[in-house]
């Protein structure tokens, strides 16, 4: 895990300044690699790339980066290629100068050219300078779990991993006017887009090369959706036993020992135990809200999978005071704001985990690739009372019936408001419309937040293309469902895992992400994944053999629910009022935070309507009033990256 940059001039023409520009998108990322700092120029200085190394694999002078094969061509890289021993073999172990995975990229590139993508194993962003066809090739993994941001200004291309870095280049630092209709709707941005106006992101599984000004862009994966109906769940379920653990191993190679974050969840608590089962000294790390009873505090359960596993356990206690001190920092290090506070604990448990450990296992994935999100079940349960009244409940268009569905509704008991506002209008319409009805936040921001003028842009015609398209190839409205929250919202739920361990120099692994695994979940029906309309079955009958039978069989899901509400009603509530309130916050083009500051008090209990007003203030403190100060540091050899608390 490491920070990447660099610099092309399209027309390759000698970049002004081209050292000291990498020198400063290097350091704005110097959090992601404590371990080191490398450059490489092109001779023409027309190219040239940045790296920050944070040393989880061959950590000797070998693996430093950039790196080249001896044959003009070089690299810059970020994440880790968990199969890199078996492509070592492939490629010849005379070849190799290193013990690093970044070494492999290299060689796979020399031999397979651009389809070595598919032959790695992993989460990854790099950019390849080939000497020999004057291209250079940049890739991102098939999941988006490792971050890839361009932006192309006066004819030339900068890339990081953060967008942040790219900053200095910029002209003006302006939001986007579709990225920011996204961000109402949805709390993130479809993929491509960034809320930064000319700067975007490498959508996952795609490639993108240039070569002599021309650009391309290509998608060199998808996960297809193929359900095998000749099988039974007892297959799905011993097939899944076998990759997941296959996963976990694999996650597990490294030059440094592994943890694992650990809420006490189903996914992070299979992962953990999975990897005690391969690793010694296991240590674990869990993020509670003790001072706010059981609402906010899933610990226990966490506890009982860490003493069931053999488990070191840390426990993080957050506080309001960790919020007020914090949330600037978050929003910093996140570059933009984003749609829930789940990432403040995520921040400080992950502070918390790089005083032991440099790498961390997560349970990322599981939700979006198995159908863990109590809103597929809402939905749902809607178009079964709707086959029921009009009598085409069993016409084969449902996996789910009526009758099988209602034991397993008493999950819902918590998501009682939820459901009366999704029922309150619209009810029975068809079924995109219906989940962009339960998934759309823009209503309760109406008031307060103006988006830019019109310009043709539709979140819900690009909703409806991801959603129903292409045609055929998702069928069931569960797949639709879990299909589209897997190619847009897993995105940005991985851009915050990312960017808050980063943020203390820790790598997060994502073993659900595999895409061995995930190839194989395509391949179970929906009415296995949701039998009888309960959310991950299948997986939760994969994980049985693993964990105590408290943890498979919970129906309380939390999701680390942090108490913002109740500290915007008490000790936080000032601190909220002062960044609410500054003259500059009041003279905000996008929002009005005047009416903000009066939704302070009519906030529901698990309402975010203000945390996602606040974090746009704080983003537009943090980033677009410190705009000159980020046009300034291209002309600053004195750098040294400032975080400044927004606060």
């Amino acid at each position: 895990m490491c920070g990447l940059a660099g610099i092309i001039d399209l027309n390759y023409q000698a970049v002004p300044d081209l050292e000291r520009r990498l020198q400063v998108m290097n350091s704005l990322q110097k959090h992601r690699g404590p371990d080191g700092a490398g450059l490489w120029r092109h001779e023409k200085e027309f190219v040239g790339l940045a790296h920050r190394r944070l040393s989880i694999i061959d950590p000797s002078p070998d693996g430093v980066q950039p790196m080249t094969d001896r044959f003009g061509n070089w690299i810059v890289y970020n994440g880790a290629i968990y199969n890199y021993p078996e492509l070592r073999r492939e490629l010849g172990e005379e070849n190799f100068v290193s013990r690093s995975d970044t070494e492999t990229i290299l060689w796979a590139y020399r031999k397979w050219g651009r389809s070595c993508l598919e032959r790695l194993r992993g989460m990854f962003a790099f950019a390849l300078w080939d000497d020999e066809e004057q291209t250079l090739f940049c890739a991102r993994d098939r999941f988006g779990i490792k971050p890839f941001h361009y932006s192309i200004v006066d004819g030339i291309f900068y890339f990081a991993s953060e967008t942040k870095a790219l900053l200095p280049a910029q002209k003006e630092i302006a939001t986007d006017a579709e990225a920011f209709k996204d961000y109402l709707v949805f709390q993130f941005c479809l993929p491509g887009k960034t809320l930064f106006r000319n700067i975007s992101e490498l959508p996952p599984a795609h490639h993108l090369a240039i070569k002599h000004g021309r650009l391309s862009l290509s998608r060199y994966w998808e996960s297809d959706f193929q359900p095998d109906h000749s099988r039974k769940e007892d297959y799905f379920q011993e097939r899944l036993r076998a990759a997941l653990k296959e996963s976990v191993a694999l996650h597990l190679r490294g030059d440094v020992p592994v943890g694992a974050y650990l809420s006490g969840g189903l996914d992070s608590s299979l992962i953990a135990t999975l990897a005690a089962r391969c690793s010694e000294d296991t240590q674990v790390f869990t993020g509670k809200f003790s001072a706010h009873g059981p609402a906010y505090d899933e610990s226990g359960y966490a506890r009982l999978a860490a003493a069931e596993a053999g488990l070191t356990h840390h426990e993080c206690d957050i506080t309001v005071d960790d919020f007020i001190q914090n949330i600037g920092q978050v929003i910093y290090h996140l570059d933009y704001p984003v749609g829930g506070p789940g990432s403040l604990p995520q921040y400080l448990v992950s502070a918390r985990a790089a005083g032991y450990r440099k790498v961390v296992l997560g349970g990322q994935g599981g939700d979006e690739i198995f159908g863990g999100y109590v809103r597929y079940l809402i939905a749902y349960f809607e178009q079964c009372i709707k086959g029921a009244i009009e009598d085409t409940l069993h016409n084969g268009d449902f996996l789910v019936t009526y009758e099988s569905i209602i034991p397993n509704l008493k999950c819902l008991n918590l998501y009682k408001p939820l459901i009366k506002e999704f029922w309150a209008e619209g009810l029975f319409e068809p079924m995109d419309r219906r989940y962009y009805q339960l998934i759309n936040r823009a209503k309760g921001l109406e008031e307060a937040v103006e988006p830019p003028g019109p310009d043709g842009y539709s979140p819900w015609a690009a909703f409806e293309r991801i959603f129903n398209s292409p045609k055929g190839r998702v069928t069931s409205y569960f797949d639709k469902m879990t299909n589209f929250d897997f190619q847009t919202m897993l995105p940005a739920l991985l851009q915050i895992e990312d960017r808050m361990s980063m943020a203390h120099g820790l790598e997060a692994r994502v073993p659900l992400l595999d895409h061995h695994l995930v190839e194989l979940a395509a391949t179970i029906p929906a009415n296995i994944k949701f039998k009888n309309g309960r959310m991950k079955h299948i997986f939760r009958e994969a994980a049985r053999p693993f964990l105590p039978s408290a943890i498979v069989d919970r129906q309380d899901k939390m999701g680390f629910p942090t108490p913002l509400v109740d500290w915007l009603r008490g000790e936080a509530r000032e601190f909220v009022r002062d960044a609410l309130a500054s003259a500059r916050a009041f003279n905000r083009g996008l929002v009005d935070n005047k009416e903000a500051l009066r939704q302070l008090d009519k906030e529901p209990d698990f309402g975010r309507n203000i945390w996602g007003l606040l974090c746009l203030e704080l983003w537009q403190s943090q980033f677009h009033d410190r705009a000159a100060y980020y046009r300034r540091l291209f002309e600053r050899p004195d750098f040294e990256p400032m975080v400044r608390d927004a606060s």
